[in-house]
Parts: C-alpha cells; sequence; structure tokens
C-alpha cells in the first residue's frame, strides 16, 4: 500500500473528511453512499441503526454538493452522521428504543436535528439505544441488543451503544448520544472512542424525548476530540424552546485545542482508585496520567468524599422523573395502544404492560414509590439533598484542580447476558458517571488502551461551561498517542 495515499473515506475523521470534500477529492453523495454500502454490509452483524434513511441521506447529500458549489459550506456540510433514536426526526421514527413508539413517526424535529441539518449534515440513521435511555448494556432495546464492535460476544455500553457502535465500526464518522447518568462516555468508553456530555443547559434538550429532565443532555460521540469539538460547536447555544437551556456564548471549540497542557493541574479522585476497580484498567488510567506528566501537565491526589453515595442517590432521583416523564405515554393520542380495550382503565394498564419493557417499568415503579405521600421525604427530598454534597465535594475540588481525571467504567465491555438478572451489578457499572450528572458537570471519555482485546476510556470532568478545556486536554493527548487511531479489526 502506498503510505501516501489518503486513507479510505471511511477511515478519515470528520475533520479530515472536511478537508477532502473541500478540496474536491470526493463528493459528499459519493462519501454517503460509501457509509450506506458498509451500513448495509456490517450492521446485521452488529444491530446498530433501528432506521436507515437511504434515500434521504443521498438527497440531503447531493443538496450539500449544491450548497458547496454555491460556496455556502461549512465544516460539517457533506458530512454523514447519524443520530441517536431518542431525538425526534420529522417524518422518521423515532422510537426511543420502545415498542410504546415502535410505530412513532415524530412530526417535527428536535433542535439538535434542526440545527446539525442546517449545518448541512447528512443523516444515514437513528441509532439502537436501551429503551427509554435506561440501561448501562444496550440490552434494554426493543430491537434486540446492540454487539461491541471490537468483540461481538461483548456489550456496547449503554444508553448510547448503537451510537457508539457505528462509530468505532466505522459506519459513521460521528453521531449524537444522550447521557443521564453516562450514557455517552460509558459506551464511548466500552467501544473505544470519544464522546462528550457537556454541562447541563448546554444543548437544547427541545425535541429529546425526556427520561430524566433534570441529567438529561445531548452531546457528540466521534473518534476525536477534534471531531466532538466541530460537532459540539453546532449542537450547542441557547434555545428558548428548552427551559433548562443556558444563554451563554458557544465558544470556538476547535480553535482552543492546541492550547499547551504546561502548569495544568489533573485531580485523580482516590475514592475513583479503590475497591470495585480492575486493576488491569487501572495500569491503563495511571498510564495515560505518565503522558500527561510528560506533556507538562501535573497530577493531584484529590478526595470527592462523597462518590460512593451517588449511585443510591440517582437511582431514586432518576427513576423518580422518569415515572412522571414516561405518565404521557397512555395507549391514548400516541404510541403503543393495547387491543380491545373493554375501559379507560385496561386501556392505560395494557398498555403500558405491553409497550413498556421490563427495566423501563422497573424504575417507573421505583420512581412513583420515591415519590408517594409517605415516602417523598424519605427519598426523594433526601436524594436532593445528597445531590448537593456531591455537588459541594466537585466545587471544593475544581478550588484545587483544573480537571479530574479517572476511568470511565470499573472494567472494559463484559459479556452479553451478563449482568442481565442482576440490576445492581448492572448499575454499578456508572459508578464512575453518574456523579457529574448529578452535579450538571460536564464530562469526556476518551481511548486511552486496551485490557485483551477491548478498549479503555478515560474519563476527564471539567468545571461548569468547561467543555473547551476538556476537548483541549483530550486532544492534546491524542495528538501524543494513537489509541483513538485503532479500528476492529472485523471492520477495517
Amino acid at each position: 500500500m502506498n503510505p501516501s495515499a489518503p486513507a479510505a473515506m471511511h477511515e478519515q475523521t470528520i475533520a479530515q473528511l472536511s478537508v477532502g470534500l473541500a478540496a474536491g477529492q470526493f463528493s459528499s453523495a459519493e462519501l454517503t453512499r460509501a457509509f450506506l454500502e458498509r451500513i448495509e454490509r456490517s450492521n446485521p452483524q452488529l444491530n446498530a441503526f433501528i432506521t436507515i434513511t437511504a434515500a434521504s441521506a443521498l438527497a440531503q447529500a447531493q443538496a450539500a454538493d449544491v450548497r458547496r458549489r454555491q460556496g455556502q459550506a461549512g465544516p460539517l456540510t457533506g458530512i454523514p452522521i447519524a443520530h441517536k433514536d431518542i431525538f425526534c426526526t420529522h417524518g422518521v421514527r423515532t422510537s426511543c428504543g420502545s415498542r410504546m413508539l415502535d410505530r412513532f413517526i415524530a412530526p417535527y424535529d428536535a433542535t439538535v436535528v434542526e440545527r446539525l441539518n442546517t449545518a448541512g449534515a447528512v443523516m444515514l440513521g437513528k441509532t439502537n439505544m436501551d429503551e427509554f435511555a435506561m440501561g448501562s448494556s444496550n440490552e434494554t432495546s426493543f430491537y434486540g441488543p446492540v454487539r461491541n464492535p471490537w468483540d461481538l460476544n461483548a456489550v456496547p455500553g449503554g444508553s448510547s451503544g448503537g451510537s457508539a457502535a457505528v462509530v468505532a465500526a466505522r459506519l459513521a464518522p460521528g453521531a449524537t448520544g444522550t447521557d443521564t447518568g453516562g450514557s455517552i462516555r460509558q459506551p464511548a468508553a466500552l467501544c473505544g472512542i470519544t464522546g462528550i456530555k457537556p454541562t447541563y443547559g448546554r444543548v437544547s434538550r427541545w425535541g429529546m424525548i425526556a427520561y430524566a429532565s433534570s441529567l438529561d443532555q445531548g452531546g457528540p460521540m466521534a473518534r476525536t476530540a477534534e471531531d466532538c469539538a466541530l460537532l459540539l460547536a453546532t449542537m450547542a447555544g441557547f434555545d428558548p424552546r428548552d427551559s433548562t437551556c443556558v444563554d451563554r456564548p458557544v465558544p470556538d471549540y476547535v480553535a482552543g485545542l492546541n492550547q499547551p497542557l504546561a502548569g495544568l493541574k489533573i485531580g485523580l479522585p482516590k475514592e475513583y482508585f479503590g475497591e470495585g476497580l480492575d486493576s488491569a484498567v487501572a495500569q491503563v488510567v495511571e498510564a495515560a496520567m505518565a503522558e500527561y506528566r510528560t506533556l507538562g501537565a501535573e497530577t493531584v491526589e484529590i478526595s470527592l468524599p462523597n462518590s460512593q453515595l451517588a449511585i443510591p442517590a440517582y437511582y431514586v432521583v432518576a427513576p423518580a422523573e422518569c415515572s412522571s416523564n414516561l405518565a404521557r405515554f397512555d395507549g391514548v393520542r400516541y404510541g403503543h395502544r393495547c387491543e380491545n380495550p373493554k375501559d379507560l382503565l385496561d386501556l392505560y394498564t395494557r398498555s403500558r404492560a405491553e409497550g413498556f419493557g421490563a427495566e423501563v417499568q422497573r424504575r417507573i415503579l421505583v420512581g412513583a414509590f420515591a415519590l408517594s405521600a409517605g415516602y417523598y421525604d424519605a427519598y426523594y427530598l433526601k436524594a436532593q439533598q445528597i445531590r448537593r454534597l456531591i455537588s459541594n465535594d466537585f466545587h471544593r475540588a475544581f478550588e484545587q484542580v483544573d480537571v479530574i481525571a479517572g476511568p470511565t467504567s470499573p472494567t472494559v465491555a463484559f459479556n452479553l447476558g451478563e449482568k442481565v438478572d442482576d440490576p445492581i451489578t448492572m448499575y454499578l457499572s456508572d459508578i464512575y458517571t453518574i456523579a457529574v450528572n448529578l452535579a450538571g458537570l460536564p464530562g469526556l471519555s476518551l481511548p486511552a488502551g486496551f485490557v485483551g482485546q477491548r478498549p479503555v476510556g478515560l474519563q476527564l470532568i471539567g468545571n461548569y461551561f468547561a467543555e473547551e478545556r476538556l476537548l483541549n486536554v483530550a486532544h492534546r493527548y491524542q495528538q501524543a498517542t494513537n489509541w483513538h487511531q485503532r479500528t476492529p479489526a472485523a471492520f477495517a
């Protein structure tokens, strides 16, 4: 192979594809066709897409090529991407991975979809996910589990497992995800890609089907921090239609990527390196910290004393909010409706029992219990108080350090079916990611190595609205290492 020859289109990052499109090396129509062919060939193995929108993708690509000829192209014009099936897409099924919405055709675009459309991005399809984003392994989906491209017997992580798998398998150069307790960062870690959950309020939640409204945040997933910066620059920004969206200017995330790391203080929470962390994962994270020290950063041990309370607090707050948010799915206006209901109560109960899977039902029941009159103070109110303690821990830590680092997940990807009958063990796989959502902070996961054939993710946590800093810290590491360039052998 000629070493100076350009890499195949599917092997290029969004940034490289953007340069190739601008230089006329290929058209968006050619690029989109190449990805659609890869999807057709490889998706049956992975089950990563719920819906493939081939015809509309090619139409969008041709429109992007026209824009480019007219000199109206931006960095994402003509770039194919995939959307997690939690974002409403006009005229296209938006299922949320549930039987409840299997036949729901969204009548409008979510703000994130709208913004990427305006930028000229091309939607290849909608990716598989845990039902209503409730899960850590993509095994709760009505459409069956997604498989990890690095090992087809392993889970890809959840809930944005489909988005992580399509980027890792090179079926799309980038994808959208959502993160309620780690659902961008954990699958990014287990599939060996980069994903960022922005600060709560940074990206509009309008048109993004809610799981837990005070925790959910949309964000980009791609191979590199640079690609995530390009996507986030388009996705972020104020939206008057979302009352939780923050009116704050969006920085140029790409411009700050190359800032030197000299003098950067990285905090390593001692609570993230204790019991429960796989020793081989710990070694990979330690090696990444050594690399950062060579890049001029300083590592400091810190403490987040209330970390162990994050999981119990989350599994009260999130189900409480989901029981409220999912009350709208009642078989009346949209969503699954049972056959021949004998009265209104039968309509409600059977439609919900048939439409929701076991994990969703479990969380609705837990949430309804936590919000009930006799238990509200004991559970929901107490969880919100713990949330404040967790937030204060981070506040104190950021007085000493610039970013916090640690493992994204305590282990590499586990096998399909391994934890499906043990919800508690499953919940513990999010032990390092959940606190970030409770506090509303930004967090990023990037590839840092392997244990066996399975990737390890390094998590970086920043202060509020410090996405620019996180992307810069991740980018500098990716310039010094090549973990983000590795491709699963079966999808090279």
